[in-house]
């Protein structure tokens, strides 16, 4: 139990540090331009992980080539959210683009659960996910009125 308190807690702290960010790389993207700032934010974070990578790394670079071709999209992904994260921000705010974000990662993470995608065990989608994904789903539409 307090191994899955701590995952969901460090979970929320990587929504806020989302929200943050996307904030963020926005305010750049305005001075810079958004292409420009989702550059200098892969950067940044490869600068860092590049460091620490020695410190705090517990697997192998050479296993890389082992994953499925499909484990290689998240760099790509990541460049896509970056700009689409800081595209939206200034045209309907932190608040708005964050709701769309959370509630497109529910559903995202809900289909992926429930078929089992990409090697994970698969969680059915239940009737309580049916009523927690309404209500997610309600509060994003007051939230976005």
């Amino acid at each position: 139990m307090a191994d899955r308190l701590a995952a969901l807690l460090i979970a929320a702290l990587a929504g806020a540090l989302m929200a943050l960010q996307g904030t963020l790389n926005s305010a750049l993207g305005k001075v810079a331009g958004l292409w420009e700032a989702a550059f200098l934010v892969q950067i940044t974070g490869t600068v860092l992980v590049a460091g620490l990578l020695p410190f705090v790394g517990t697997g192998s670079l050479a296993k890389v080539l082992e994953a499925p071709w499909y484990t290689w999209l998240g760099g790509i992904l990541g460049a896509a959210i970056i700009y689409t994260v800081a595209a939206s921000i200034p045209k309907v705010g932190a608040a708005a683009a964050t709701t769309a974000i959370i509630t497109a990662q529910v559903v995202t993470a809900c289909i992926i659960d429930h078929f089992g995608l990409f090697g994970l065990k698969a969680v059915p989608f239940t009737w309580t996910r049916w009523v927690g994904g309404a209500l997610l789903a309600a509060g994003a539409w007051f939230i976005l009125r």
